[in-house]
């Protein structure tokens, strides 16, 4: 039995390389040390939506300015990946802060923090 993967599956993930590629070339101050952590890809490939964070945790203020900054870029964005994956049409990019890490982070720490409070067995 063979397993396919879709190919709006094999495509984003061709997009999430390539838009690493180019968030390291570009240089705004902005989204300077962004980080791509996952990309989602319609069926029909005209639409993409590439979740990101910074290398270390950012605060709120942080965050937004990192998703204006992509935002004002994404014309550019938009043609040099479509570009360099050979894309017929240029997909619309939706640029989301992945908190996904962050909230892992704070689950771990809590979960330290009960261990400590437990009682220990005699």
């Amino acid at each position: 039995m063979t397993t396919e993967v879709k190919r709006s599956q094999r495509v984003g993930e061709r997009v999430r390389e390539e838009l690493a590629l180019l968030l390291r070339t570009l240089s705004a101050p902005r989204i300077a040390g962004v980080v791509v952590t996952r990309v989602e890809i319609s069926d029909d490939l005209s639409f993409v939506r590439a979740f990101v964070r910074r290398d270390a945790g950012a605060s709120e203020a942080e965050q937004k300015s990192l998703l204006r900054g992509l935002e004002a870029a994404s014309g550019r964005i938009r043609r040099d990946v479509t570009r360099s994956v050979g894309l017929r049409v240029a997909p619309g990019f939706r640029f989301l802060y992945d908190e996904g890490i962050d909230a892992q982070h704070r689950i771990e720490e809590l979960l330290k923090e009960i261990e400590k409070e437990r009682p220990k067995p005699q």
